[in-house]
């Protein structure tokens, strides 16, 4: 495989088969149905074949089909147990993997960015991929100066093929809905899609990675590596050893779980107001556990990877969630209700009962109500079931809800991060994080005017 283009009609072939083994699947559903096997069984197979066939595909490919692919494996733990067993492994590794691009390819965006002696600035390098992404591979290398750095070189053509995917996978994403229950998967494909040009500049990754590296230098309990060189198409940082949070998921102790789990809540909010910058793109490949923690060499930090993905927020994450998630967990259904409708949650047109908004909402924050909260795949998937049931007024109540554009990457990176506590299973104090980062959760304390001087 020599570059993404002269693929395309193959992975537009692979992508395009996708729709007909659904429509084939469903067929054969029917079938099943015909002959007396239940509803419900009928459909738990249908959705395990169609997942098991959609990732086998998916992770085949590199660009917008492995993009998708990981933007979707973070909710794995909404699905049904029966389901989401099979295709568990492949998820992970589809996380952390994908077909290496050819050394003469990889040396030829080199010597062309670079330079021509660009390997006079390598003390070392490998030319096996230590790592693959969506839209590049990672090589281990010695930087001249002897750093052990991170060489990510970006597939040429990524972009046309990240794009061209994403536009098919668009084309059938209704298809896609029943693998996650209560998430609409159009939006996703939509705002991947709208984050393209981005992540291709990695002149602005870089930015973000400096941002964050500066900031978190000397943190006990979050460790980012810092850039070292950068220009188009290959960006080069330090490198980072640890523990891939992948492994800490299929066979991490009950200890490195937890503290993985509260670190990771604590970078969500914490990024934020220290950085003005949202790391939006927390799957499990983008972060380590290493060992030098706190309390020694025993204890744990969390390392952050890839910036490609970031929102700016010049304030930080906007106070409005703070101060409604306090009202909320106070049971302050009217005053709740008016900030959603001025938040543009609730359409002018819609006019909803605020008693029933605070019902749908209370479960959902069920983890900040608590002084310690255990995630669980069965939390994760009683929420999605709660809000995909079409008897449920949950259903009925979110179908009326509207998700404004300033507030939608924040949404899906929040829900990705509690998608990621649920497969570790960790028991996290998000209490504590909200009460020390999210503005406004803690009310500010009014400010006492100065008695006027006596005349």
């Amino acid at each position: 495989m020599s570059d993404l283009p002269r693929k395309a009609v193959t992975r537009t072939a692979k992508l395009a088969a996708l729709p007909l083994g659904f429509a084939g699947r469903a067929t054969w559903g029917l079938g099943k149905r015909i002959v007396g096997e239940s509803a419900e069984i009928v459909g738990r197979e249908l959705q395990q074949r169609t997942a098991e066939q959609l990732f086998k595909v998916l992770g085949e490919l590199k660009g917008g089909a492995m993009k998708f692919g990981q933007a979707l494996s973070v909710f794995e733990s909404a699905l049904p147990e029966e389901v989401a067993g099979p295709y568990r492994a492949a998820l992970t590794k589809l996380q952390e993997a994908a077909p290496p691009m050819p050394t003469g390819t990889v040396h030829g965006v080199l010597a062309e960015r670079l330079g021509e002696d660009w390997q006079e600035l390598f003390l070392e390098f490998q030319d096996k991929p230590a790592a693959a992404a969506s839209i590049g591979q990672v090589h281990r290398a010695v930087w001249h100066d002897g750093r052990e750095v991170a060489v990510k070189v970006q597939y040429p053509g990524a972009g046309e093929a990240l794009l061209s995917d994403l536009n098919q996978l668009s084309r059938f994403a209704r298809l896609l809905g029943p693998l996650i229950p209560g998430m609409d998967v159009k939006p996703l494909i939509t705002e991947l899609k709208d984050r393209v040009s981005e992540e291709l500049d990695y002149g602005l990754e870089a930015q973000a990675q400096r941002a964050h590296a500066e900031e978190f230098a000397g943190d006990p309990d979050v460790v980012v590596p810092d850039v070292v060189h950068q220009c188009e198409q290959v960006l080069i940082t330090e490198w980072m050893d640890g523990i891939p949070l992948s492994e800490i998921i299929s066979g991490g102790t009950t200890e490195q779980r937890d503290r993985a789990g509260q670190l990771l809540a604590r970078f969500l909010f914490s990024g934020p107001a220290r950085t003005r910058l949202l790391h939006a793109d927390p799957h499990p490949g983008n972060f380590r556990l290493l060992p030098g923690g706190p309390d020694g060499e025993d204890d744990w930090r969390l390392g952050v990877l890839d910036f490609g993905t970031v929102d700016r927020l010049p304030g930080g994450l906007p106070s409005p969630i703070g101060e409604a998630l306090r009202m909320t967990l106070d049971g302050e259904a009217e005053a709740v209700y008016a900030m959603l409708c001025a938040e543009g949650f609730v359409k002018e047109s819609i006019e909803l009962d605020p008693d029933a908004v605070l019902d749908y909402l209370l479960p959902i924050i069920e983890p900040a109500r608590v002084d310690a909260f255990t995630f669980t795949r069965g939390w994760m998937r009683s929420q999605a079931a709660r809000i995909a049931d079409p008897r449920s007024p949950a259903y009925q109540l979110a179908k009326q809800l509207n998700l404004p554009p300033a507030y939608l990457l924040i949404h899906r990176v929040t829900l990705s991060t509690i998608g990621v506590l649920c497969q570790l299973g960790a028991t996290v104090r998000l209490r504590d994080e909200l009460e020390e980062w999210l503005p406004m959760f803690v009310p500010e304390e009014p400010v006492e005017e100065e008695p006027a001087a006596e005349a």
